[in-house]
């Protein structure tokens, strides 16, 4: 199960590198995790190049050897199906394809994100929208519910596209409570379009250990060496775990949320002198799989006493990955030409139009969007040292999912 935890972290940072090259002082969020099975979900519909091509953007071909799902079922699926026959049911036994994408794996973390008790909500949820008059394999239809709840709708974007943008939009709004509003804006989606994928992910936790609200104070936030902004600046002072990247001077804090399920990880680089972001462009730099399981380890991190310095902050991201996969690798797929989508629908013209992402995490003193919850609070034994960690200047953030280190979300903070 932790075997996909590292793809996705793979993936993650190559995703952050190429989001990140022009987007100096601003901010970004996204959720690595739910943009791969959003991915994966794709992939079943997939054959041949077009299979190969997101296997490797996702990095499940390098770990096909220690994902392998183990089982000879895959190969009792026929290489082509009939055109689909009533008499034979599809199992669920066909839908793993043979080669690196472990689909069950991604289906088990799937199931524990969705239980993991009443403090927090955590809602995923991909969809298909695909141009009316595409008939779909059976196979494809029973795969994607079964393993990733997807529900595939027909809409018309070539007579009606205006219509199947709000229709898109209402089914985004509901699935996020109200929060993602108007994925799509007006003209976004073509009369030319076949086939969108939507992936929305909403998040709602609170913190193990709240910040009391009269302790946050305005405070200012330096943006970069000239300038600076007042923000609602947190504050608390407890037992938390800490970590320090000798490298590049950097703090590392993990703030859990309730039942340390899930931690709120931020990467805060030293405070320089005149106040330059230079410190963030040095972690970056620096940032591997390899070098982001040390640093967060607990051989690297120890608890002590700390006092929390930490902004309220409410980011969204909104992102058409259209590029951004074709530049990693993902290209056939967008090419009439080439996209082998045979497993998905009978159609030789079926190709990808759009791939749009929606994130939006807040925090505040209860937690991340606010939610109501009790904590016990525990008195400490007082420690005559006290860290401070300051997070008066940009910094990165994940949030991760502690039984498998799944980073759930990715950020930098820039602005609050």
């Amino acid at each position: 199960m932790g075997s996909i935890s590292r793809p996705i972290t793979e993936f993650c940072l190559d995703l952050y590198n190429k989001l990140n090259r022009n987007s100096e002082g601003a901010n970004i969020v996204f959720s690595p995790m739910s943009i791969s099975v959003a991915l994966a979900l794709i992939h079943l519909g997939t054959r041949n190049n077009t299979a190969a091509q997101i296997e490797k953007v996702l990095h499940v071909q390098k770990a096909a050897g220690r994902m392998s799902p183990g089982s000879d079922l895959e190969s009792a699926a026929p290489e082509m199906e009939p055109e689909i026959s009533q008499e034979r049911q599809p199992s669920l036994s066909q839908c793993n394809k043979d080669g690196g994408l472990d689909h069950k794996a991604f289906q088990a973390l799937l199931l524990q994100l969705q239980n993991l008790g009443e403090r927090y909500v955590l809602t995923l949820a991909n969809n298909l929208f695909i141009q009316k008059g595409f008939e779909l394999r059976q196979q494809f239809l029973m795969c994607t519910e079964e393993l990733y709840g997807a529900m595939l709708q027909t809409v018309d974007f070539h007579g009606a596209a205006e219509d199947a943008r709000m229709k898109i939009n209402a089914w985004v709004e509901s699935e996020t409570q109200g929060k993602i509003k108007d994925l799509f804006a007006p003209g976004v989606i073509s009369t030319r379009a076949l086939l969108v994928l939507v992936n929305v992910i909403y998040f709602k936790a609170s913190w193990e250990h709240k910040f009391e609200e009269q302790k946050t104070v305005q405070r200012d936030f330096k943006l970069n060496q000239n300038e600076k902004k007042p923000v609602q600046m947190m504050y608390q002072k407890g037992m938390f775990k800490l970590g320090y990247v000798e490298e590049v001077g950097a703090q590392i804090l993990e703030l859990p949320y309730a039942q340390k399920s899930l931690s709120m990880v931020i990467l805060l680089p030293g405070d320089t002198a005149d106040g330059s972001t230079s410190g963030l462009g040095q972690i970056e730099s620096m940032m591997t799989d390899e070098n982001l399981m040390l640093w967060t380890s607990s051989e690297h991190m120890f608890e002590t006493k700390v006092e929390v310095y930490l902004p309220r902050f409410k980011l969204e991201g909104t992102f058409n990955l259209n590029e951004v996969l074709q530049e990693m690798g993902m290209t056939d797929i967008f090419t009439e030409s080439k996209a082998d989508l045979s497993a998905m629908s009978f159609a030789k013209s079926l190709v990808l139009s759009n791939v749009v992402h929606k994130t939006y995490v807040e925090v505040n003193e209860e937690g991340t969007v606010a939610a109501a919850g009790t904590g016990a609070v525990i008195v400490r034994r007082s420690l005559p040292l006290t860290e401070v960690f300051l997070a008066d200047h940009p910094f990165l953030f994940f949030i991760r999912y502690n039984p498998t280190n799944t980073i759930l979300f990715f950020g930098k903070l820039c602005s609050p």
